[in-house]
């Protein structure tokens, strides 16, 4: 499998308070990675500093080229989706023109158009509320309306940060099997930043655990499993 984004020493910082000291990782093309991580660890950083969002060094690689320095804009062309924390949907536009916007980059307007049928496929309940308000959804169904309007993009690589936050257990378990059936038909990447140690582990290839902004641990989501620390720790056996 070839490597698709590959990271080194990469540092980040806002303004004097360092987070990330030098972290390394590889996502190969088509898997899915976890990132793992107690709260201020440095995992949401990682994925602002992929997108240029914070004051980074080092080497970021996507597709061979590298593309640290520059512009957010640039880098989301390029194909790479950012599901940030806290979802980020347009609350005073409808669901659908909150996913027009997420492919506000790409040129094949007609394409564009057939592309909401296949999102409507994966989140009918999004079809039912197209045009409602986006910010009177339930709170599943705005993280079901954040990751569609990524997925508009047509990324090669999607960011995913902490997608179970506030949600119910239930709602959680149908939005990763998405995630795992549009890894698997769409060849979509995916980086998961995620507090549910648990879930992530089960829908990641490979995983790295990062502790006060380092990579401490990295291995196939099964050899993680099996670490004693990472059991006591983060998987609660």
């Amino acid at each position: 499998m070839a490597t698709l984004l590959e990271v080194s020493n990469l540092h980040a910082a806002y303004g004097p308070t360092r987070v990330l000291h030098g972290i390394d990782f590889v996502l190969e093309d088509g898997s899915i990675t976890a990132l793992l991580g107690a709260n201020g660890a440095g995992k949401t950083t990682t994925l602002r500093a992929l997108c240029a969002m914070v004051q980074t060094s080092g080497e970021i690689r996507f597709g061979g080229a590298r593309i640290d320095g520059r512009a957010t804009e640039d880098i989301v062309r390029l194909g790479i989706a950012h599901v940030p924390d806290g979802r980020g949907t347009f609350v005073n536009l409808s669901t659908e023109e909150n996913l027009r916007l997420g492919a506000y980059v790409r040129k094949d307007k007609r394409a564009v158009e057939q592309d909401f049928e296949r999102i409507y496929a994966y989140f009918p309940r999004l079809k039912e509320r197209r045009h409602q308000q986006a910010g009177t959804l339930s709170g599943g169904e705005q993280q079901m309306l954040a990751v569609s309007r990524a997925l508009m993009l047509r990324p090669r690589l999607l960011l995913l940060d902490e997608p179970s936050f506030g949600l119910a257990p239930l709602l959680v378990r149908e939005i990763f099997d998405i995630m795992r059936a549009i890894n698997q038909s769409e060849k979509v990447s995916i980086l998961l930043v995620e507090q549910n140690a648990a879930m992530a582990l089960d829908l990641a290839d490979r995983a790295y655990l990062i502790e006060t902004g380092r990579v401490v641990l990295s291995g196939s989501a099964d050899e993680i499993k099996q670490n004693d620390a990472v059991r006591r720790s983060y998987l609660g056996y």
